[in-house]
This record gives structure tokens, C-alpha cells and sequence, in this order.
């Protein structure tokens, strides 16, 4: 039995699938499909479904934004397709995995600029905290669950 995280990407063949434990069949597959990422342990296997449990949080964020431009008189086709386009842009710069992602996140910075200024004032420690102590949960709830199968 292999416990598979696969994401839907796949379909496209451009995401990873995290497995565990690994095996080559289930590894072979996966890699045809945009690489395997066997991970060595149930707890290891847990974190990454944790991460995973993020992926509609950043769609309403994007959504949010929508209805923040739209709230502001954007046509919502226009504000739709101008986030939609934004993330896009920089999701590619994603691929670029010689830098970290703080340092994208500081490549995409100007100091003292509109970027730095969202971040520090919505994005702060407190806010940050906040989401590791909402994955901390998951991943409780996750392991709770590992322990009785």
C-alpha cells in the first residue's frame, strides 16, 4: 500500500506527487506525471498533506482581490482577468528553483514600495503565526487520523 498526494496539476503532468512509502511502480507512475517526491516517513507524509490542505486558500485570496477590485468599480471581467494574469505572471517564476522563495518574494519587492508596503502591513509576524498555528492544527488533526489506520 502506497498513500499518494496526487494534486491536480497532474492532469497537466506539472505537479508533484509526494508518496510514501516509496516504491518504485508507484514511483515510475507518479514521475511520468510530473515527478515523484517519496518522502521517508508517515509524519513527513502528513506535513506535506497539511501543505496541500492550502491550495483553497490561496484561490479565495485571489477571489478576495477580485471582489476588493470590483468593490472599487472594476468591471469583475476586467479584475478577473487582471489577477487572474498577475499570479500567472509571477507562478512561472516559481520554476526558478536556484532562489528561495523569500528571495522571490524579495526579488518581486521594491524597498518602500506597494508590494513591501501589503506585506509588512497585512502579512505580519501575528499573521503569519495565525497560518502556523492553523497547519499545526491540520497537521494534529492529520496525525490523529495516521494513528488509527
Amino acid at each position: 500500500l502506497v498513500r499518494a498526494i496526487p494534486l491536480p496539476a497532474v492532469r497537466e503532468r506539472r505537479a508533484v506527487t509526494v508518496t510514501y512509502p516509496s516504491h518504485p511502480t508507484a514511483d515510475a507512475l507518479f514521475e511520468r506525471l510530473g515527478g515523484a517526491l517519496p518522502v521517508g516517513s508517515e509524519e513527513d507524509f502528513d506535513v506535506h498533506s497539511a501543505l496541500t490542505g492550502t491550495l483553497t486558500t490561496h484561490y479565495s485570496y485571489l477571489a478576495t482581490l477580485t471582489s476588493w477590485a470590483v468593490g472599487h468599480g472594476i468591471a469583475p471581467d476586467h479584475a478577473d482577468t487582471y489577477v487572474r494574469s498577475l499570479f500567472q505572471g509571477v507562478g512561472r517564476a516559481l520554476s526558478d528553483e536556484t532562489r528561495s522563495l523569500h528571495r522571490l518574494a524579495s526579488d518581486h519587492e521594491t524597498p518602500g514600495g506597494n508590494n513591501e508596503r501589503i506585506r509588512t502591513t497585512w502579512f505580519t509576524p501575528s499573521n503569519a503565526e495565525a497560518l502556523g498555528r492553523a497547519l499545526d492544527d491540520l497537521l494534529a488533526v492529520l496525525e490523529g487520523r495516521s494513528a488509527r489506520q
